[in-house]
């Protein structure tokens, strides 16, 4: 007897999974570094200043026994951190809610909340990306000077971190724990961990209390826990890769590897309004005459800098990996 093909019918029906999946999405860990808050803020403002004072200078010569000494001048200098508005929204509609067969209010929640942590997080690299403390991969033939120099060649090696560390330590950068936190991008730690020889990237410390382990952290190198994550900072086609020593004219992807200690940047934020440290999912009010639009988003009043230079280092390489 044959048999009807009956996934020809035109009476078949698609099942669709209820369950809505969303984009891959990377940790949020740039906000970790921030450990300056305001303490006894005085008042809101549009900005907050945070003062430090200075060190006097060492004293070594003895006194006299019958003369006073002469007071000196205390000196401070100041880190302004400006609040600035970020957000952003979307719109549900009455028929988009009443067709889908998927749950549109959870999703627009799900991708608002997402969308603001990966936002200040962009906002919290680009500032850690501006500091004035920067070496440059030494895995090429000859050294870069600057970023547009950086060669395809220009790789990061273990001393390299080595050096960053050394001055750190020389600028009595505090560390998190006795360990600088440092963030690598995928492409950069590939380069890092394939180097050989004794003095290359060893096997990471084992940790006695995992509460002390980040998320994406590869390991303790050289006095720096590295967390791994693609959202460290990339220079696209920054070089024109005249620095490299093959000679190659493409340009080149620079990457930030961040290595940061106490107080290397500090944040701020309104303190009215219902605003906090961190930004907040907001519904927005209904206001057309059939109640069809109904707007979910996300509002932050805040800002971040950087506190003490000292406590911030970057090394700028290329990736042997990298799509550029």
């Amino acid at each position: 007897m044959s048999k009807t093909q009956t996934s020809s019918l035109l009476t078949d029906q698609v099942a669709f999974d209820r369950i809505a999946y969303f984009a891959l999405r990377s940790e949020l860990l740039f906000d970790a570094v921030a450990d300056v808050m305001p303490v006894a803020q005085a008042m809101p403002g549009s900005s907050v200043k945070f003062t430090i004072f200075n060190d006097l200078a060492e004293k070594t010569s003895t006194l006299t026994e019958d003369t006073d000494v002469t007071p000196v001048a205390m000196g401070d200098s100041q880190v302004e951190v400006t609040l600035a508005e970020y957000g952003n929204a979307v719109n549900t509609t009455a028929k988009l809610r009443g067709t889908s067969f998927l749950d549109v209010d959870a999703a627009a929640a799900n991708l608002v909340g997402y969308n603001a942590g990966i936002s200040i997080d962009s906002v919290i690299r680009d500032v850690l990306s501006g500091g004035t403390h920067v070496v440059y991969g030494s895995g090429g033939a000859s050294q870069p000077s600057s970023r547009a120099t950086v060669g395809s060649d220009d790789k990061i090696k273990a001393n390299d971190v080595r050096k960053v560390v050394a001055a750190l330590r020389k600028a009595n950068a505090v560390s998190f724990n006795g360990m600088y936190m440092g963030y690598i991008h995928p492409d950069v730690s590939f380069d890092l961990r394939s180097e050989t020889g004794v003095a290359s990237w060893r096997d990471p410390h084992v940790y006695s209390d995992p509460a002390n382990i980040y998320n994406g952290e590869i390991g303790a190198f050289e006095g720096v826990r590295f967390i791994e994550t693609p959202r460290a900072k990339i220079f696209e086609d920054a070089s024109d890769g005249s620095g490299s020593s093959t000679g190659s004219s493409a340009t080149v992807d620079v990457y930030c590897t961040h290595i940061a200690g106490r107080q290397a940047l500090a944040k701020a934020h309104s303190i009215v309004d219902g605003n906090g440290a961190f930004p907040r999912v907001v519904r927005g009010p209904v206001v057309d005459v059939l109640s069809r639009f109904q707007p979910v988003g996300w509002y932050w009043l805040g800002g971040y800098a950087r506190f003490r230079e000292a406590s911030l280092r970057r090394i700028e390489s290329a990736s042997t990996i990298g799509a550029n």
